[in-house]
Formats: structure tokens, C-alpha cells, sequence
């Protein structure tokens, strides 16, 4: 049996705000009892359509770049521009034959890239 994506899982300061950020990128409601030590997005759906993201409280900042991050695709060219009117910050844009992506960090520093499609692979 393969895995599957279950959940998504930050750690974080203001868990309210980083939240919230997200519900908004993901056009997602935060789910109901989230407090100012742990939220969630989609985590009362029990068969998992998409992820649930999860987010922590814990005492620590980030120290060091991710090893890992979320591509998010959406084809609006206005989608960098409403990313950072939530409160990401633009870090970077690369292109690589026929693909081109943006990095970005959320509030709390976590890198992630945006980009109209999916890479798809080289031809």
C-alpha cells in the first residue's frame, strides 16, 4: 500500500494569523475550536479529500530555510500580487525550460512557491 498525504503540519507563533493566511490562500475555512495554541483547516473531514493543515503553537522561531515546501498552482496572473496583499513576501522568481515559479514566504517566514501550472517534467 502507497501513502497518501494526511495532513500538512506548521509550526508556528501566531497561530491566529498563520491560520488565517492560509484559510485565505487556500480559499479554505478554518475549522471550528481553533485557539491561539492550535487551528486547523479541513481537519474534520475524515476521508482526507485534500490535506488537512495543522497549525501549533510551539516557543521557538524558525531558524533555517525549509528542507521541504508546498507548490500551489493557480493560473490568475494576479495570484503573486494577492499573495503578498495577504502577507507573503516575494523571495524569488525562477525559470527553468518552459516552467517559471515564484518563491514566497508566508508571515511567519516558511518558504513556498506559486506557479500558473504544474512542472510537468522537461520534454
Amino acid at each position: 500500500m502507497a501513502a497518501r498525504t494526511g495532513n500538512i503540519a506548521f509550526d508556528c507563533d501566531d497561530v491566529q494569523g498563520l491560520a488565517a493566511f492560509w484559510s485565505e490562500v487556500l480559499g479554505r475555512p478554518l475549522d471550528k475550536g481553533s485557539s491561539e495554541f492550535f487551528a486547523s483547516i479541513g481537519g474534520s473531514d475524515g476521508e482526507r479529500r485534500e490535506p488537512a493543515w495543522y497549525f501549533t503553537k510551539v516557543p521557538e522561531s524558525k531558524q533555517a530555510k525549509n528542507r521541504v515546501h508546498i507548490d500551489l498552482v493557480d493560473p490568475d496572473p494576479g495570484a503573486v500580487d494577492k499573495l503578498v496583499t495577504l502577507g507573503a513576501t516575494v523571495i524569488g522568481n525562477h525559470r527553468i525550460r518552459g516552467h517559471h515559479w515564484t518563491v514566497l514566504q508566508d508571515p511567519e517566514g516558511n518558504e513556498f512557491c506559486i506557479a500558473v501550472k504544474s512542472f510537468t517534467g522537461f520534454d
